[in-house]
């Protein structure tokens, strides 16, 4: 008994046309015989033809799904459609297939073949920034060599075009084989003509018959304010020249900013560990600290604990995409460790006033 042709597939009956031809294509790509030298691979790349030979045409597809394999007007079931008895062949573009598979650029565009628009390649670049330059925004410049049509055959390679003589201005070269399941083709750029249907007469000099030379750019960059490692920045069509009209690339500018010595950034948040001597956290101060953009006078209040932390709204990284971050201030009491003789007689005139008065000291005294 035949399988099912959307079983073959994988689908569900009533799967709409790109969902057919995205799984067709999905599986042809594991089964073809030109990708898959498995044994049992042919067979059943022909089966999963067949399913779409079926499923792809309105027709057909309309009469199997109202009747399955017998289906009237098809020549007695399966064979009709294009089964074992009948079936011929499907064509199948194989540059297609692969370059759906490797082809890809950042997810963006499509490659094309022949005398279609080709868009440009994308460009990746990383940037080092200081922590200053990433919290206030700064302008920087980079140099990339980029290809380009070339100046002197407008990015043809040559001058006196005429069709190619390999694949008679087709682009693709079509190979036929025959197996026990029946023929197959496979279609692939034809190597002379590049896909293009053609070729020139007399190669041009300066580029080598590439129609691309490669150009040095000086690119200005406004990196914005507030960026932070990993933040990247696009820049549309600043890359590589599409081909046959395309478009060009853009360049990713990826940046990687650098530690500061004080602040420690988590977001648009701001951390800041504040040293205390032991009178400061005693008695309260006022303490001028900085903050990534100015000075800030901090008021401490009296009997403050290591670890403790202030918080200052408002006062973290302004960035033009994500709004403003606040600022964390981290208490730490610092002991002094070197004395003078009279510091020690008045820390020894305290230590015999008592201060264990407090939650903490009670709880361990009574375990003792």
């Amino acid at each position: 008994m035949k399988k099912d042709y959307y079983e073959v597939l994988g689908l569900q009956k009533g799967a709409s046309e790109q969902e057919i031809k995205s799984a067709f294509r999905k599986l042809a790509k594991k089964y073809h015989p030109d990708l898959n030298k498995e044994s049992g691979s042919e067979e059943k790349f022909k089966e999963i033809s067949e399913a779409y030979s079926v499923l792809s045409d309105p027709e057909k597809k309309a009469q199997y799904d109202r009747f399955g394999h017998d289906a009237p007007n098809f020549g007695g079931g399966a064979s009709g459609f294009g089964g074992f008895g009948g079936f011929s062949s499907v064509d199948i573009d194989l540059d297609d297939i692969l370059g759906d598979l490797f082809g890809m650029n950042f997810g963006r565009r499509k490659k094309s073949k022949g005398n279609q628009a080709v868009d440009g390649e994308d460009v990746l670049v990383r940037m080092k920034l200081t922590f200053e330059e990433a919290i206030e925004g700064c302008k920087k410049s980079i140099k990339l060599d980029l290809e380009e049509d070339c100046d002197e055959c407008n990015g043809n390679g040559g001058f006196d075009k005429v069709e190619c003589s390999n694949c008679h201005g087709t682009g693709f070269i079509v190979q036929q084989s025959t197996s026990l399941f029946g023929s197959f083709q496979s279609r692939t750029t034809c190597p002379y003509c590049q896909g293009s249907g053609s070729t020139m007469k007399k190669t041009c000099s300066k580029c080598h018959g590439t129609g691309r030379e490669k150009k040095n750019k000086e690119i200005i960059i406004k990196v914005p304010k507030g960026v932070d490692t990993g933040s990247r920045l696009r820049l549309s069509g600043k890359g590589p020249a599409g081909r046959n009209g395309g478009y060009p690339g853009d360049v990713y500018i990826e940046f990687n900013v650098e530690n500061h010595p004080l602040f420690e950034r988590d977001g648009n948040d701001i951390y800041l560990e504040v040293p205390l001597t032991i009178t400061e956290a005693a008695l309260g101060c006022e303490k001028e600290i900085p903050t990534v953009y100015d000075n800030v006078i901090l008021t401490i209040k009296e009997g403050v604990q290591s670890g403790d932390k202030l918080k200052l709204k408002g006062k973290g990284i302004k960035s033009e995409h994500d709004g403003t971050g606040d600022m964390y201030v981290i208490l730490n009491i610092i002991t002094p460790t070197k004395l003078s003789r009279k510091q020690k007689e008045l820390l020894n005139e305290l230590n015999e006033t008592s201060l264990d008065n407090s939650s903490e000291f009670k709880t361990f005294n009574k375990y003792l």
